[in-house]
């Protein structure tokens, strides 16, 4: 119990943090000209000293209303926590529904009304590794005993258990006690060796180092790291993707550049903002799937396997204005580049365990 309030305490603080980064790239998003109850008025910027014509100072940007008060201070805290100053209510529904138009609205401009790409990226990613902290399932023995080095060692640390157990039972029947009780925890323990050793032998013969699964050098290399300790790779991964999920995007903003080689339309620029809206609404949709993994809507959850593409094909043919058919043989092209960046990704990852 004290583990699950420690980890939803954790995944809070992350999504909190990930609110106050992307506040941090829009310090100023939706904040009102009225300033509401708390603040004070003041007829000159508090921090430059400038004449105040509106809502902000316009020499140095810093608000023209300032809170002072205690209820103010929580009152903006939970704002820029939970509601992302209003922008987000209006963000994620064109995210979703109309992706393509979101895209080609911020590219051309017309950004008042949407969190930006990188802010929302933050959030994003913040909100996705606090889900996967709270609903991730407790690791067990078998998750452990997944690589030959790790079921040797349980294999030696079983055998000495056993051995233990017989000269107790040697003690018991030279004292001419019984033995039924430990005669069958003896077998027990036995049988479990036993699937132990089988699992072993097996997971050496068939997952080896010596198994070429790959002639790229940098994938070899990352699934032996897997092989030789996967535990360990797989905690490594987790931290460095939550620090190199940036990474991503400029991973991807090449794969865009290859659908319009050489192009005087389209530039880097539209392509980044594309890459990362796309990743942002990748990314609540993992956020989705963990949260139904979690509830045991197995099913659903194997059905948001269909939904990239569908979204993917929205977005392009709204943020480049393509026909149909342009839009769907970019599609099918866009599904590839986006598995061979996600393995250029984890290629990188595994460079820095």
């Amino acid at each position: 119990m004290g583990e699950t309030v420690s980890d939803l305490t954790e995944s809070l603080a992350e999504m909190g943090q990930g609110a106050f980064a992307a506040r941090a790239v829009e310090p100023h998003a939706g904040e009102g000209a009225d300033g509401g109850k708390g603040h004070t008025h003041e007829s000159a910027c508090l921090n430059c000293g400038t004449t105040l014509v509106g809502s902000h100072c316009h020499a140095c940007g810093q608000a023209a209303h300032v809170h002072r008060t205690l209820g103010a201070f929580f009152h903006d805290l939970m704002h820029g926590v939970f509601h992302f100053e209003g922008k987000i209510w209006r963000t994620l529904p064109m995210l979703i529904r109309h992706p393509g138009k979101l895209t080609r609205e911020y590219i051309d401009g017309r950004r008042a009304s949407y969190v930006s790409p990188i802010a929302l990226f933050l959030f994003c990613v913040f909100l996705m590794f606090g889900v996967f902290h709270a609903t991730e399932e407790p690791e067990n023995l078998g998750a452990k005993m997944t690589s030959p080095t790790e079921l040797a060692k349980a294999i030696a640390s079983s055998e000495k258990r056993i051995d233990g157990l017989k000269t107790r039972r040697k003690a018991l029947a030279a004292a001419g006690k019984d033995t039924d009780q430990i005669d069958k925890e003896i077998d027990s323990k036995e049988t479990a060796l036993g699937v132990m050793r089988d699992t072993h032998d097996a997971v050496t013969e068939n997952g080896g180092d010596v198994q070429q699964i790959s002639d790229i050098r940098p994938i070899q290399q990352a699934v032996a790291k897997f092989r030789e300790n996967p535990d360990l790779a797989a905690y490594k991964l987790q931290t460095y993707a939550y620090k190199y999920s940036w990474a991503l995007i400029p991973i991807s903003v090449p794969f865009l550049w290859l659908l319009f080689p050489f192009s005087r339309r389209f530039h880097l620029y539209e392509h980044t903002v594309f890459a990362t809206y796309s990743i942002c609404f990748m990314t609540l949709l993992a956020v989705v799937a963990m949260l139904l993994g979690a509830v045991g809507a197995g099913t659903l959850e194997g059905l948001l396997f269909f939904v990239p593409p569908f979204h993917m094909y929205a977005q392009l043919k709204g943020t480049y204005g393509l026909a149909r058919r342009g839009a769907l043989w970019r599609t099918a092209l866009l599904v590839i580049f986006a598995c061979t960046a996600l393995l250029l990704f984890f290629v990188a990852l595994t460079a820095q365990t």
